[in-house]
């Protein structure tokens, strides 16, 4: 998943103090993006009606983005830790705790194909 263009409009709009200004190529690319970190569609084009909704859009789907990646990364590293160490059971734990609270999808997959591998050592 390449999602360049988000962390782009977060550092110039929501970091750099850039104004955001709705086009239809951003109303497509803010659209497709909601939909891979599971905003749900009716809220997504609600956000997208206006300048200032489409940059709250903006703030949450780059929030998703970032607080899964950094929340799947720190579990991924603890799960091997415990994985090294003998203990699977608190390595599948720590997953399924991620599973329980992560929405993104393609986050979700990566702890469920970790989980799955536990099985598999």
């Amino acid at each position: 998943m390449n999602w360049d263009d988000i962390h782009d409009l977060e550092r110039r709009v929501l970091k750099g103090g850039e104004e955001l200004v709705l086009t239809d190529e951003l109303r497509d690319t803010l659209r497709v993006r909601a939909a891979e970190v599971a905003l749900p569609a009716s809220a997504t084009e609600q956000a997208l009606q206006t300048d200032a909704t489409a940059r709250v859009l903006l703030e949450e789907i780059a929030r998703r983005i970032r607080e899964g990646s950094l929340r799947l990364g720190r579990v991924l590293i603890q799960a091997n830790k415990y994985q090294q160490a003998g203990n699977p059971e608190a390595a599948r734990r720590l997953l399924e705790d991620v599973l329980d609270v992560e929405v993104v999808p393609l986050y979700r997959d990566q702890a469920q194909i970790r989980l799955e591998t536990l099985d598999d050592e």
